[in-house]
């Protein structure tokens, strides 16, 4: 079991992510969007979709900064583990309260408001279940590591971190895996599941997002004829076309 779930179910959520990301892409443009509900309600919309937004953008952050930079690379520019540690807890706590307030306020939203409700697949209640499920674990684990700081496992830059970066070396560190805790290894199991759902979900808006605004050329808004200004310009019946002066 252990050489299936860190050995090879990485590497088929890495495939499903590539793989359905390029079939979603190729075969699904159109359906490529976030199904945008707002037409029909708006007052949720407006706090939940921002909390959500900015809190998940938190939590990948913090998720590549944990997982992706190894723990003597802090320690050799001066950053000891008690105040990594302790960085990282507080802004996961505020990261974890937004995220949370965010997605609640948004399947509140789904579930009350009638036609919210009514576009609502089973993809995107499975969508939502994980989701949430992935979300209340990482806080859990953020909760436990700042309650006892010192416990066992807390410290994932020793386990999962090294596991997670030897996957891409192609050369998955079971070990380090196995070492860590349960909470970890229920949380990082969600995760990969949420990742294979990515390209069959809204979520795969994630993929597209729209960087190309920043550097896209002005627009620019210019009359099609040459009217004269409004203060000069003749009178004419309601039936004449723009340009054609009215004849008796």
């Amino acid at each position: 079991m252990s050489i299936f779930l860190w050995g090879v179910l990485p590497y088929l959520a890495l495939i499903a992510v590539i793989g359905g990301t390029i079939w979603r892409y190729r075969y699904d443009k159109f359906g490529w969007t976030t199904r945008s509900s707002e037409l029909y309600e708006s007052r949720l919309l407006r706090f939940g979709s921002p909390l959500f937004h900015y809190g998940i953008l938190m939590v990948i952050a913090g998720h590549v900064i944990g997982l992706v930079i190894p723990e003597s690379w802090t320690a050799a520019i001066g950053i000891s583990e008690t105040f990594y540690h302790w960085v990282a807890a507080v802004g996961g706590i505020i990261a974890a309260v937004a995220t949370l307030v965010g997605v609640s306020l948004l399947v509140y939203r789904r579930r009350t408001v009638g036609p919210v409700f009514m576009a609502t697949t089973r993809n995107d209640k499975l969508m939502y279940a994980v989701l949430l499920a992935a979300l209340l674990a990482g806080s859990y684990i953020t909760l436990v590591g700042m309650i006892d700081p010192h416990g066992h496992g807390v410290n994932y830059r020793e386990t999962v971190s090294p596991w997670f970066r030897s996957i891409f070396a192609l050369q998955p560190d079971i070990s380090a895996m196995e070492a860590a805790p349960l909470r970890f290894h229920i949380h990082v199991v969600i995760g990969m599941c949420m990742f294979i759902l990515v390209p069959f979900t809204r979520l795969v808006h994630i993929f597209t997002a729209p960087l190309h605004y920043l550097f896209r050329p002005y627009i620019v808004y210019r009359s099609r004829d040459d009217r004269p200004a409004p203060g000069n310009a003749p009178p004419r019946r309601g039936w004449s076309p723009i340009g054609v002066k009215d004849r008796d």
